[in-house]
């Protein structure tokens, strides 16, 4: 892989969205990942969390290399975003389909992205859609809209490695 012609795409978003999820499934090799374990009791089932980044490489179906980004969600890791960020081709925001604020924290996660990177690409995928009887992406589409222009919003298994791959797929098209 000749990375300095690598497209470069981060995953951000809140605690528990399924970035690392995501990141190793989409990988082409063995993820890079800096878990530690994690015992918050308001995100039940989650034993680990990311303390610093994941990071992945992939070829995308025509051979473009990708180097793939994963941000810790938590507050207190927020100085990352800027370093990571820095030439990012995109930007995906993976939010959590289960949160009851979610449009409000999607449109903090966008506005954010964009001030920190604003010549990135940006998609939101929402995970955990499964969990939520008759889910509705109206209001997330709505609230991503902050930036004044529609951004790809999109429902996504991140354990998934089709439905990862194709996210990145869209993110380098959207770029160029």
């Amino acid at each position: 892989m000749h990375l300095d012609a690598a497209a470069k795409i981060v995953l951000t978003g809140p605690v528990g969205a399924g970035k690392t999820s995501a990141i190793r499934a989409i990988s082409d090799g063995d993820a890079l990942s800096t878990e530690m374990p994690w015992s918050d009791p308001s995100q039940p089932g989650k034993s680990t969390t990311t303390v610093a980044l994941d990071f992945a490489h992939i070829a995308l179906d025509d051979g473009t290399p990708v180097l793939v980004y994963g941000l810790p969600g938590q507050e207190h890791f927020a100085f990352m975003r800027p370093i990571i960020l820095e030439g990012a081709t995109g930007a995906i925001i993976l939010l959590d389909g289960r949160d009851p604020d979610l449009a409000r924290h999607c449109e903090a996660w966008v506005c954010s992205v964009a001030s920190i990177a604003p010549a990135a690409a940006i998609a939101v995928g929402v995970t955990h859609t499964d969990l939520v009887p008759e889910f509705s992406l109206q209001p997330v589409r709505a609230a991503a809209r902050c930036l004044g222009r529609p951004l790809p919003v999109f429902t996504l298994d991140a354990r998934d490695r089709e439905q990862a791959r194709q996210l990145a797929r869209a993110m380098v098209l959207a770029a160029a």
